[in-house]
C-alpha cells in the first residue's frame, strides 16, 4: 500500500514540476519536458529478466509497470535526473561494450564510502596496462561494472545506474565510464532517489500549499528536513538533510536562526556545511563566522564568498594579505584569485610572492593572474623570472601572459627560450612566436640578432 502511495505522489509532483518550471530551466529538462511514455508490461519485465538471468529490483519495475518508460529526451529517455532515464532495456552496453549479458547477472563489486585504494586496486589492470589487447580490456571492464545497468546520461561520461546485484541491489549510483570513482545516491531504492528529484525542482512556496505530499525526502519542505536533521545522530544523514536544505532558495527567518544556533553547536563538516549555508542564506549574518572559520579552513571561507557573495570579495582583503604566506595548495591558491580578481584592483603585489611558489600548479596559475592586469608591464620582472622557469608549463604560460607587452627587455629572453627549445614542446614555441610576431621576429629569427645591449 505504502509503494502505490509513494507511485501516486510521484505521478502528482511530476504535474506540480511541469508546473511550476514552464521555462524548462531545470537542467535536463529542456530535453526530456517532463514527459514520459508508456508503462510496459509484466511480460516485458519477465522476458528481460530471463534474457539476462537476473531479477530487477521492485522499485524500479514499480516505475516502469506504474509510471512510465521512455520519452523525448536524450536516447528517447522519460522525464529524469539528468538528460532522464532510459527507455527500459535500451543503452545496457554503456559500461560493458558488448558482454551486459555476461556481467549484468553478477554482483556488484562497489559499495558506499568505498576506499580510494579499493577503487585503485578494482581498475589497477587497465591503469598498469596500456598494450591489454580488447578482450582482456573487456574482461576488466567487466569486474569493474559488473551487476551495474545504466539508468540515465549525466552528460559527458557520466551516468545513472542501478545496482542490480549484490548487498546494495536497488540504490543508485553515479558513475564515470572514464573510470573516476563511483559514489552513491543517498537514497535507498529507486523511487526515493527519483521522488527526491522531484522534490528539489519544486519550489518550497508550491510545497506548502499540500505539505502532506512532501513529508517523504530529504528534497521536501525545510520543516521536514529539520526535523529528519534533529531526530538522528548519523552523520551521513545529517549532512544530507544540510544538503537538501542548501537546494532551498529563500528559507525563511526562522530556519536561518536555528542554522545559526546549530552553527555554535557543531565541529567538523557539519558545520561547515551549516557556514555554507548561513552564507548563501544571510550574508551579513555569517559573515563574522567567516573571518572566524578562515582560521580553521581557508579555502572553504573562499569557496562559499565566491559562491555566494563574490561582491562582498573586497572584505577579505585583509584576511588575504594576513593568511598569504599559510596557502601552499592550488585549490586555495585558485580560489583566493578569484575573490582578487572581483575587487577590481591591481592586486599584482600580492600575487607576486607566488610565483616563486614550490609548487608548480601555483606558478602556473600565478603567471595566469598577473597577465589578467591592465598594468601588467609594471611587474615585468616577475614575468622574466617565469620566462627562465625550469617548467616548460610556467614558461608557457609566462609567454601567453606577456600577451600584448612589446618591451625590448624581454628579447634577450625570448632569444634564450628559442635557443633552449629548437624543436617544439609543450606550445612553448607557437607562443613565443606570437610574442615575436610584434617585433617582426620569429624563434629562427631571433637567434641570429644581438638582444645583450
Amino acid at each position: 500500500m505504502d509503494k502505490l502511495n509513494q507511485i501516486d505522489r510521484i505521478k502528482s509532483k511530476l504535474l506540480i514540476a511541469k508546473n511550476t518550471d514552464k521555462d524548462l530551466k531545470v537542467f535536463g529538462a529542456a530535453s526530456h519536458k517532463y514527459i514520459l511514455g508508456k508503462t510496459i508490461s509484466n511480460d516485458d519485465v519477465l522476458s528481460f529478466e530471463k534474457d539476462f538471468n537476473l531479477v530487477l529490483p521492485e522499485d524500479y519495475k514499480a516505475f516502469l509497470l506504474r509510471i512510465g518508460n521512455g520519452g523525448i529526451s536524450y536516447e528517447n529517455s522519460a522525464a529524469g535526473p539528468g538528460y532522464g532515464i532510459y527507455p527500459f532495456g535500451e543503452n545496457v552496453n554503456e559500461f560493458l561494450y558488448e558482454n551486459a549479458k555476461q556481467y549484468l547477472k553478477e554482483d556488484s563489486k562497489i559499495y558506499p564510502k568505498m576506499s580510494d585504494e579499493f577503487w585503485h586496486i578494482l581498475n589497477k589492470n587497465i591503469e598498469e596496462n596500456d598494450d591489454l589487447a580488447d578482450e582482456d580490456y573487456e574482461l576488466e571492464l567487466g569486474k569493474i561494472f559488473s551487476g551495474l545497468l545504466p539508468i540515465g546520461s549525466q552528460g559527458c561520461s557520466y551516468y545513472h545506474a542501478l545496482v542490480l546485484n549484490g548487498e546494495f541491489k536497488g540504490r543508485v549510483v553515479n558513475v564515470d565510464s572514464d573510470r573516476q570513482k563511483p559514489y552513491f545516491a543517498f537514497e535507498s531504492d529507486f523511487l526515493h532517489w527519483y521522488e527526491r528529484w522531484l522534490d528539489e525542482i519544486i519550489p518550497e512556496n508550491e510545497m506548502a500549499k499540500q505539505p502532506d505530499l512532501f513529508k517523504y525526502t530529504l528534497g521536501g519542505i525545510t520543516s521536514y528536513i529539520l526535523e529528519v536533521y534533529f531526530s538522528t545522530d548519523d552523520y551521513e544523514t545529517k549532512m544530507e538533510c544540510l544538503s537538501g536544505i542548501l537546494k532551498k532558495q529563500n528559507p525563511d527567518s526562522e530556519t536561518i536562526d536555528v542554522l545559526e544556533k546549530e552553527y555554535k553547536l557543531s565541529s567538523g563538516e557539519i558545520q561547515k556545511k551549516l557556514l555554507q549555508l548561513l552564507t548563501k542564506f544571510d550574508f551579513e549574518r555569517a559573515y563574522p563566522y567567516l573571518v572566524d572559520f578562515s582560521e580553521v579552513n581557508l579555502l572553504a571561507v573562499f569557496q562559499f564568498v565566491f559562491w555566494y557573495a563574490k561582491d562582498k570579495s573586497f572584505r577579505f582583503l585583509d584576511i588575504i594579505k594576513s593568511k598569504g604566506d599559510n596557502i601552499n595548495d592550488e585549490e586555495t591558491f585558485d580560489f583566493c584569485t578569484y575573490l582578487l580578481k572581483e575587487m577590481n584592483f591591481d592586486y599584482g603585489s600580492i600575487i607576486v610572492p607566488f610565483t616563486t611558489n614550490q609548487s608548480e600548479s601555483i606558478r602556473v596559475s600565478a603567471y595566469y593572474s598577473l597577465g589578467e592586469l591592465q598594468n601588467k608591464s609594471d611587474y615585468i620582472d616577475a614575468f622574466i623570472a617565469g620566462l627562465n622557469d625550469g617548467s616548460n608549463r610556467v614558461i608557457h604560460i609566462t609567454l601567453q601572459a606577456l600577451e600584448g607587452i612589446k618591451d625590448k627587455k624581454l628579447l634577450k629572453y625570448y632569444k634564450a627560450i628559442a635557443e633552449k627549445f629548437p624543436v617544439e614542446q609543450d606550445y612553448i614555441l607557437v607562443n613565443l612566436n606570437h610574442r615575436l610576431k610584434s617585433f617582426g621576429l620569429n624563434n629562427k629569427t631571433i637567434k641570429k640578432i644581438k638582444t645583450d645591449s
